[in-house]
């Protein structure tokens, strides 16, 4: 979309607002083609939010806030909000904007939306819940993020493994046999460490769990 709007340049002038939520800078993608980009727009302007940022980002002042898209803070920053708004990201993170640009008037014409990470709909064409925090009490242990999915949840005991707290989420996953030999609960781990009980025959590679016979050691980042 930006180099499609550069190309705009030579006839008109639009006035672009960039908004970007990342982890870190490590976690950002095409941050420095995005920034050359939108020094080529005569009206760019860009706000990016990261949700833990490290000292390193700190430094280098490679965002504007801490934490994840606010739009009372956008609105400070004087975004317009009479803008055609185009929204890209996972479930959860898409309702949250949404509703959030809704409350403040925006018409649904207005908006735009793409949704990337799971599904919200199955094969079968049966229309599935989105991802949310599991009913009940919330658990003491390390924080699980489903990335794609846009939540954090605390660990509890209740659930006897990360398959049954992504099921209790509502977690789009996939699992066969349940004991971790078949590989089809396989995932990616992104960050934290985890442990295994029972111990698979065979582990995966580094970088990967077996989430049916997998509990959080330490907070984890998991590629669901």
């Amino acid at each position: 979309m930006l180099h499609a709007l550069l190309k705009m340049e030579k006839t008109s002038s639009p006035e672009v607002w960039w908004i970007h939520s990342a982890r870190d800078g490590t976690h950002h993608p095409f941050a420095d083609e995005v920034r050359g980009l939108l020094a080529g727009l005569g009206r760019g302007r860009s706000v990016v939010f990261y949700t833990r940022p490290t000292a390193n980002d700190q430094r280098a002042m490679k965002y504007d806030a801490k934490g994840r898209v606010d739009i009372a803070l956008l609105q400070e920053l004087g975004m317009p909000m009479s803008a055609i708004f185009y929204l890209c990201g996972p479930a959860a993170f898409m309702a949250t904007m949404i509703s959030g640009l809704r409350e403040r008037g925006i018409p649904a014409a207005h908006i735009r939306t793409e949704l990337f990470g799971p599904a919200a709909a199955s094969s079968d064409g049966k229309v599935l819940p989105a991802p949310h925090r599991p009913d009940g009490k919330q658990g003491s242990g390390p924080i699980v993020t489903f990335i794609r999915s846009g939540i954090s949840v605390r660990w509890g005991a209740r659930f006897g493994s990360l398959l049954e707290l992504a099921e209790a989420c509502d977690v789009p996953v996939r699992w066969s046999c349940r004991s971790g030999v078949c590989h089809t609960c396989e995932c990616g781990l992104i960050d934290g460490e985890i442990e295994y009980s029972p111990d698979p025959l065979d582990r995966p590679a580094k970088g990967l769990a077996l989430i049916r016979c997998t509990t959080p050691k330490t907070g984890v980042d998991l590629d669901l």
